[in-house]
């Protein structure tokens, strides 16, 4: 039901942008973002936006701050990551998430994931 693009090589200081289209029977939407999971390392989260009805508040990852941006159109249920300036340390594959409320089987946040992207980023 999540379907990421925008993933690919691309030389240090390069940009990217990556998408995460939403489908199916999603009736409302918490919050989008973004995770990602380098080489050997643990996933972490990247970039967050909760929809506006849910505060409209965006999060970062302390080492993407100023580079990185993410967006969302409401009515696609899409969201997006520009990422800028890129460095070699943010490869990784990255992943989409949405995150809603599943009141018939009792859950408040309900999260699901896209199939990953890689980005790489040489130096």
């Amino acid at each position: 039901q999540l379907q990421a693009s925008g993933g690919g090589l691309v030389q240090a200081g390069g940009s990217l942008r990556l998408s995460c289209a939403a489908s199916g029977s999603i009736e409302s939407i918490i919050a989008m973002g973004w995770y990602r999971q380098p080489p050997g390392k643990l996933r972490e989260l990247v970039a967050s936006i909760r929809r506006e009805d849910s505060g409209g508040s965006t999060r970062y990852l302390d080492s993407v701050k100023g580079r990185f941006t993410i967006s969302s159109d409401n009515a696609r249920n899409t969201v997006y990551l520009q990422m800028n300036s890129l460095k070699p340390e943010d490869t990784a594959i990255y992943y989409c998430n949405v995150v809603i409320p599943r009141l018939d089987i009792g859950v408040v946040a309900y999260d699901l994931w896209g199939q990953g992207t890689l980005v790489t980023v040489s130096s």
